[in-house]
């Protein structure tokens, strides 16, 4: 035990085991927990629960004194800790403090896409908490009435996490989102989870010498981490590789990585002019929010390099017409763009819990629907059927799903469609186009996982289904 002179503890054991003769043996509380099976060596599940009651007796005492508690008393700072020590066990993106008025503030993780409630914390230490957060960020504690963004960064085994923070002043006092930044090193290509057709047409795109490839999605759709398992594969000591993130996230040895910041005027479209006469053979730009770094990136690749780079669209074909709408030349950029791959990212079912089942006509249907009759064929779907479903476990918090894997859309330039594109032609047009060469789209890819095993019919549906 960690505490040997504690008489009560003692005397409780006692009475617990019904023994009166027994040796002490004394250990840290770190230890212990770490043997009790807490793999993160500092406080258990229990240990959170201990805190917010340690806060709530020391609002019982002293009422008069709230307003008191400096953000530094040991319970609001381990506190907090706790909360990101949790987040990042339980591989949370974003961890939420959400005030309430005249009512706990409320804490809550986005676990694999969805937002879970973790705990409360009384009212009256809503501020203590946002203080040591700000403190911990280096911002600026006395100003509540405007968002804040600052970046700040933990230890967890050892290892350093970083946190981007951002604090939104609401009605109910200062609401605070912060994002757990993806540390470590790049996915393998073959962890994601590709298509074997769209493998080996993506190994083809990118093994051309210069072009533009575009990974397009909404936020949060692990776009930068399939850029940077296409950079992993590519990056050779042959190969000069500029990145241009803002934040830069994932690092590789052998990338030169440029964090840039548009405050000082140090915007993407800057940093890839200066790529250019650094001897470049692939540049990554993080995103193309405008037209000036979009037409940037189109010369820089027409200029005989492999540019790589993200948009926010839905869809690969949509991503054409929203490029020209920026105004950009639809010659340029047919010659210039070699493909686009559109991804999302759906939950997939616990290992350890998922029940096979057989399908049901209704389901057939529905696969049959959404993947469409054209290309049904190339699946060799047998019948019966076999599924599987999510179950729930202690494993996966009873939700029957752990983890998350993409489903792709990858559309390649042919000459087709490039003079489609000429034409300023229709989206459907040129979906049409696409899908006679080779693309999928994203449903049927996910349908392409359900038979694999990986998810449930109910991930198709949110991905786009009817």
């Amino acid at each position: 035990m960690a505490e040997p002179n504690n008489a009560a503890l003692l005397m409780e054991i006692e009475s617990a085991m019904g023994i009166d003769s027994y040796e002490i043996a004394v250990g840290l509380p770190s230890l212990i927990l770490q043997y009790l099976g807490d793999n993160s060596g500092g406080g258990a599940p229990g240990e959170m629960s201990d805190i917010l009651d340690e806060i709530g007796s020391s609002t019982e005492d002293d009422d008069d004194h709230v307003d008191e508690l400096s953000d530094d008393a040991p319970a609001v700072v381990r506190l907090v800790s706790r909360v990101l020590h949790d987040a990042k066990r339980l591989n949370a993106s974003d961890i939420h403090i959400d005030p309430e008025k005249n009512a706990p503030t409320r804490v809550r993780m986005r676990v694999d896409g969805v937002c879970r409630d973790m705990s409360q914390v009384p009212n009256s230490h809503h501020n203590a908490v946002i203080a040591r957060i700000k403190i911990m960020s280096n911002l600026n504690i006395a100003e509540k009435r405007v968002p804040q963004d600052g970046k700040l960064a933990f230890r967890m085994n050892g290892q350093l996490v970083e946190v981007r923070v951002a604090t939104i002043p609401t009605v109910a006092g200062e609401g605070v989102v912060m994002r757990i930044l993806a540390s470590g090193g790049a996915m393998p290509i073959d962890k994601m989870n590709l298509a074997p057709t769209n493998r080996s047409r993506l190994e083809e795109m990118i093994k051309k010498p210069h072009g533009i490839l575009l990974v397009v999605g909404p936020t949060g759709s692990g776009k930068t981490t399939t850029l940077h398992a296409i950079l992993g594969y590519l990056n050779t000591p042959e190969k000069k590789i500029w990145t241009a993130e803002d934040p830069v996230e994932i690092t590789q040895p052998g990338l030169q990585q440029v964090q840039v910041s548009p405050k000082i005027g140090f915007t993407f479209a800057n940093a890839l002019r200066a790529f250019l006469r650094a001897d470049p053979d692939i540049i990554l730009i993080g995103e193309m929010r405008d037209k000036e770094t979009a037409h940037a990136g189109i010369e820089a690749s027409l200029t005989g390099h492999l540019v790589l780079s993200t948009l926010h669209t839905n869809s690969a074909p949509e991503t054409i017409t929203r490029l020209l709408d920026l105004g950009l030349d639809p010659v340029n950029f047919s010659d210039a763009c070699v493909g686009i791959l559109a991804q999302r990212l759906i939950r997939t079912l616990c290992s350890n819990c998922k029940e096979k089942y057989v399908a049901t006509e209704t389901d057939l249907a529905f696969i049959e629907r959404q993947y469409g009759q054209a290309h049904i064929a190339e699946l060799n779907i047998s019948r019966p059927l076999e599924l599987y479903k999510a179950k729930g476990c202690e494993e996966c918090g009873n939700t029957g799903y752990k983890g998350r894997t993409g489903v792709h859309e990858l559309l390649g330039m042919t000459p087709e469609l490039r003079s489609l594109v000429y034409k300023e032609a229709s989206v459907a047009d040129m979906k049409k186009q696409a899908t006679h060469d080779g693309m999928r789209t994203l449903v049927q890819d996910a349908i392409f996982k359900v038979l694999k095993g990986d998810t449930d019919l109910a991930q198709v549906q949110i991905v786009g289904g009817d």
